[in-house]
């Protein structure tokens, strides 16, 4: 069985997370009205917190289902709510101490993560396994 090594481990979530960023930083300050540094300090904070988490969950999902089996989209889906569920719990109050609102708060502010990032994961992660399968193959040809 062929498993992720961890600098492919380091590679995925990396790229993850600073596409989202990218992304979702400005448009949080935006939506919220708060200043950009603040959504982005959020936003840096959650990332390295989702990349450790990204990791460790992700090394159980591959545990449960190898990458050498087939990952079609239901399955990604599935993937993907198990990752941003837990995630809702270990960023809410990360969230709300960094921004100084209530868990409430927090919470609805969550929900909308969870908005953007449950189709973000489950096409980030789609794509991933695309693009591996094509490198993989690729690199069986060289050999």
């Amino acid at each position: 069985m062929r498993t992720r090594s961890l600098k492919e481990r380091f590679y995925h979530a990396a790229g993850f997370e600073v596409l989202a960023i990218l992304t979702v930083a400005p448009l949080a300050a935006w939506i919220m009205e708060k200043p950009l540094f603040q959504m982005g300090a959020l936003a840096i904070m959650l990332s390295t917190v989702a990349m450790l988490w990204n990791m460790f969950y992700n090394t159980g999902f591959d545990r449960i289902w190898p990458p050498q089996k087939t990952r079609g989209l239901g399955l990604r889906a599935i993937h993907a709510l198990g990752f941003e569920g837990g995630f809702i719990v270990i960023g809410l109050p990360i969230a709300a101490w960094m921004l100084k609102i209530t868990l409430l708060e927090a919470f609805m502010l969550e929900v909308a993560f969870f908005l953007f990032f449950l189709p973000y994961t489950m096409a980030y992660n789609w794509m991933w396994d695309k693009l591996r399968q094509r490198w993989l193959t690729q690199k069986s040809c060289q050999a």
